[in-house]
């Protein structure tokens, strides 16, 4: 059995992803905005990067883009917020749906 070697082009860890850290993991001081700044910051990311990707892909239909693959980079990592941003929006109506049902 042979070992295929991990290709580095998969990893993760460049300027091209935006991945910004989590922060400190002890938790003894709460952010200034909270919960609600956070959501709103992260909803504000979403929007930026759909208005990036629409941006380059119309720079790629104009002829004007460089690098094809930065504008697939951008529409796909687009995608996948809006992905995840859905996803958490449908958790948290579920989760106060069954507040809802709950009863006392």
């Amino acid at each position: 059995m042979s070992v295929v070697p991990v290709d580095p082009s998969f990893a993760t860890g460049g300027a091209e992803w935006n991945i910004s850290g989590v922060g400190s993991a002890t938790g003894s001081s709460s952010p200034a905005g909270g919960f609600g700044q956070m959501l709103g910051n992260q909803i504000q990311n979403v929007a930026n990067a759909q208005t990036d990707a629409a941006g380059q892909s119309q720079a790629l239909a104009d002829g004007t883009a460089t690098d094809p693959s930065d504008v697939v980079m951008s529409v796909e990592r687009a995608q996948l917020e809006m992905q995840m941003a859905t996803t958490f929006r449908n958790k948290g109506v579920e989760a106060i749906q069954e507040i809802m049902r709950t009863q006392v």
